[in-house]
């Protein structure tokens, strides 16, 4: 406990800010059950409770840098057996409290990497927070470095922080490689400013875990990947995979488009066809816009529509989709031509 501690329970208890007061009586309580101090520790939360001080669920802290996400209600995530497999490695390591806490999601964009980290915290039962950057970062000369240490102090104050995971989101963007010669001397002394206290936080509290993604990897500094315990690569898809997904999700928006006529089997011809898949963000977003924006006088325009967008093309033409395997029912579906006219067509041209 430093003196900073008591001077601030003196100042909160003149402003007669019941919350801070109680936070930075948590924070001393932790300090001494750090240092083995058990029973002081026990006692001053005891304090708390006795006069009335609400002792907080981890979920309910909130500050400017750390904003509390809701976990409770997602989207199942669908990911290669492989990363499943490492997220499953997560859950093991962190559930038997062997040190193994720090993890780095890495991949491109739209991988899934931050919906995983939401289901980490989900499978733990812990509360998630995310580092908000817009307000860490400054223009301020120095700002950043200040704030950065105010963040990291915030988080050794969260109550129950056995029972929390803080996520910094693409964490590339305060955590440049400092020997990249386009790099601004200012972002490298942020990035040390966080190997510092990452450092110390290791020092303070081994309980929290942390995940950081990022879809630079090979631009971030080497020293603070290397305070991860693991990395785990999230750029694993097969197409099959990918396949999958997009069927998950044609099965799931499909539901809300009453004027569509569903076939997931054309769904499914239209996607192995493609040269090319998306990563499952843009995949998702690829499903919706086929199905929102289809004509509703037409209940076969939605495959249209995803056909042009992953052939990423403007043009449909009988002869090319007939090359490439559909049928003439399909390519009536696909065009909107008469099965008649689209034979007629495919007859001309084998003449």
């Amino acid at each position: 406990m430093k003196k900073g501690n008591i001077l601030n329970l003196i100042k909160y208890h003149v402003e007669r800010n019941e919350n801070a007061f109680r936070n930075e009586a948590i924070e001393i309580a932790h300090h001494f059950d750090r240092m083995g101090d058990t029973q002081l520790a026990e006692y001053i939360m005891g304090q708390i409770a006795a006069a009335n001080l609400y002792v907080p669920q981890a979920s309910d802290f909130e500050s400017i840098y750390l904003k509390n996400i809701d976990v409770k209600n997602l989207e199942s995530l669908n990911l290669p057996v492989e990363v499943t497999n490492d997220i499953k490695g997560i859950i093991n390591a962190v559930t038997h409290n062997i040190g193994i806490n720090r993890f780095l999601f890495e991949g491109s964009p739209g991988t899934g990497k931050t919906e995983a980290a939401k289901h980490v915290a989900r499978l733990l039962d812990r509360s998630l927070f995310y580092v908000n950057f817009d307000n860490l970062v400054d223009s301020k000369l120095g700002q950043t470095n200040k704030n950065i240490v105010t963040v990291f102090s915030e988080i050794n104050t969260i109550p129950y922080p056995e029972k929390t995971v803080i996520l910094f989101d693409e964490i590339d963007v305060i955590a440049l490689d400092r020997i990249n010669s386009n790099d601004v001397r200012e972002m490298g002394r942020v990035t040390s400013a966080i190997l510092r206290e990452f450092d110390r936080l290791a020092d303070l509290n081994n309980e929290i875990v942390i995940i950081a993604t990022t879809n630079l990897y090979k631009n971030l500094d080497r020293a603070l990947s290397r305070r991860f315990d693991a990395v785990i690569n999230f750029n694993r898809y097969g197409k099959e995979d990918l396949v999958e997904i997009a069927e998950l999700y044609f099965s799931s928006y499909a539901k809300s488009f009453k004027n569509i006529t569903k076939d997931t089997r054309l769904v499914r011809k239209i996607l192995n066809t493609a040269t090319q898949l998306p990563n499952p963000g843009e995949l998702k977003n690829m499903i919706k816009t086929s199905l929102a924006f289809s004509d509703v006088d037409n209940s076969f325009d939605y495959l249209r529509r995803l056909y042009k967008n992953t052939m990423n093309t403007q043009e449909i033409t009988d002869t090319v989709l007939h090359s490439q395997g559909f049928t003439v029912r399909e390519i009536e579906k696909l065009t909107g031509e008469a099965k008649s006219t689209v034979a007629r067509k495919l007859k001309g041209e084998n003449k």
